[in-house]
């Protein structure tokens, strides 16, 4: 399932890889499970870019809401680390293809969009 705006798609990365994915970027805080690196062949994983244990607890759980966690998030990712990397990615993006990988079930409604969009 391939989802893509301009700059940057978004993979699930429990898909195969695919030739035209160019750069792979793993977008989720923690290593999904039961993949090994190998078969998930990412070319970067900048943790910074990902949202804090505390707000994926937050969104994950009962009150959680999605406008309210992509506010939250894009705030998180204004914070000098963040913002770095998400220079770094777009640096990447402007080269060529550029694959955001997350292992959520739902990439539309995950921070993924977010940071498409911001790409």
């Amino acid at each position: 399932m391939q989802r893509g705006s301009g700059k940057a798609k978004v993979r699930r990365i429990y898909d195969a890889p695919d030739p035209d994915d160019g750069l792979r970027v793993l977008v989720d805080r923690l290593w999904p499970r039961g993949l090994s690196k190998d078969e998930a062949r990412v070319d970067e994983w900048p943790k910074s870019v990902t949202p804090s244990t505390e707000l994926r607890r937050w969104y994950h759980g009962p009150d959680g809401e999605y406008e309210e966690f992509c506010r939250r998030y894009e705030a998180e990712l204004a914070e000098p680390a963040a913002a770095e990397a998400l220079d770094k990615l777009r640096a990447l993006a402007s080269k060529g293809p550029l694959t955001l990988l997350t292992a959520a079930k739902d990439p539309d409604r995950s921070h993924t969009s977010v940071l498409r969009r911001l790409l």
